[in-house]
């Protein structure tokens, strides 16, 4: 995510001012789904989850430091978990993403990912009960240092071996100027996965070479790994890494940028050099938010289509990925103003987070 250098007075007027999805003309009708309103009234939401066990339930992540929860289709006025005094605020940082345990039906665990007020990446262990957290339960699980208040990374995630994974950004400063993403001394510009039932476990990188990869996700039903990995100053990328692969790509940046050279270099040959499935340039905005396959049934013709968006100019598009290899690509007829996130529920259907303050589902 890029606030500050995006700015939104290059975002739409409208959405700016209503934070509602924008159909383009008449293409809606042609392509049989929409994104509807189900949620209002947050302040500046950056994500989204849901358990497991409560799949009528949405939890809302603000930047700000606020987790609100919706329960039987109201939100209710206490917050699950109040961090405000303890993140950082300025540009990308902030609380940035959360994620359930798989089995937090029965030990209550979830996680968080936040810039503490030194600027400090942090991800912290919390348990609840009744909607609300227990602040006397926190355990830190990662803390790393940044220098800067931007390229903070922001997702958690849990992938299909029930290890927890996140992503950090490259430090900031323009075009990576000390290397963090290729250096594998740093944990900066990385991508790792943890196992955190084992108190004593550390951080296992699985990637490096990444400048921003503000959101990412697996495909529910394949195990393949979705990076969306904002770009520099030319182009914005889509990460694919199959199910099957042990590990360490190499992601390219500082190197490259999308699928072109941007420094005059050498990569670190340490791991495998792949390039994006997917880019775009800044013809169709400048700051991409990564999404979802779709695996849900509510909207059967979606069903396999990769959804992701840009927080600038809050187009949406979709792709089918088979084997590596982009099939089928193609713009939606419609946006959302500050697309910051995309969710997906327990069941595989969808929500689109907008940052002014509104929550979507698709739906037919």
């Amino acid at each position: 995510m890029l606030f500050r250098r995006v700015g939104l007075a290059a975002l739409s007027v409208a959405a700016l001012s209503a934070g509602i999805a924008v159909a383009a003309g008449d293409e809606e009708g042609r392509a049989g789904y929409r994104f509807e309103v189900v949620m209002r009234g947050l302040k500046e939401p950056v994500h989204a989850a849901v358990p497991v066990s409560e799949p009528n339930n949405l939890y809302v992540v603000e930047k700000s430091g606020r987790i609100r929860v919706r329960v039987g289709g109201k939100l209710r006025a206490q917050p699950f978990l109040d961090l405000r005094g303890k993140v950082a605020k300025d540009v990308e940082q902030g609380l940035l993403s959360m994620a359930f345990h798989p089995r937090y039906a029965r030990n209550h665990k979830f996680y968080v990912y936040y810039t503490g007020r030194s600027g400090a990446i942090r991800i912290v262990e919390y348990r609840a009960s009744n909607f609300v957290a227990d602040p006397r339960t926190a355990r830190q699980i990662v803390a790393v240092k940044h220098p800067a208040p931007n390229h903070n990374g922001g997702q958690l995630a849990f992938g299909p071996n029930g290890r927890l994974y996140f992503g950090i950004g490259d430090g900031g400063g323009r075009g990576d100027p000390n290397n963090f993403a290729q250096s594998l001394t740093s944990p900066l510009g990385k991508f790792f996965r943890i196992d955190v039932n084992r108190p004593a476990a550390r951080a296992q990188m699985m990637g490096y070479g990444l400048r921003n990869p503000w959101r990412f996700s697996f495909d529910r039903q394949t195990g393949d790994l979705y990076i969306g990995d904002v770009g520099q100053e030319a182009w914005e990328e889509i990460d694919f890494t199959a199910a099957e692969s042990p590990g360490l790509e190499n992601y390219g940046w500082r190197v490259w940028e999308g699928e072109s050279r941007h420094k005059n270099e050498e990569p670190n040959p340490s791991g495998t050099l792949v390039f994006p499935v997917h880019v775009y340039g800044r013809g169709g905005g400048a700051a991409i938010t990564g999404g979802f396959v779709y695996r849900g049934r509510a909207v059967p013709e979606a069903r396999g289509r990769y959804f992701f968006g840009d927080f600038a100019s809050g187009r949406v598009w979709t792709i089918v990925v088979d084997q590596g290899v982009v099939t089928e690509y193609r713009r939606e007829p419609f946006s959302i103003g500050g697309l910051s996130s995309f969710a997906e529920g327990p069941r595989g259907e969808l929500y689109a987070v907008s940052y002014f303050g509104v929550i979507y589902r698709l739906v037919r």
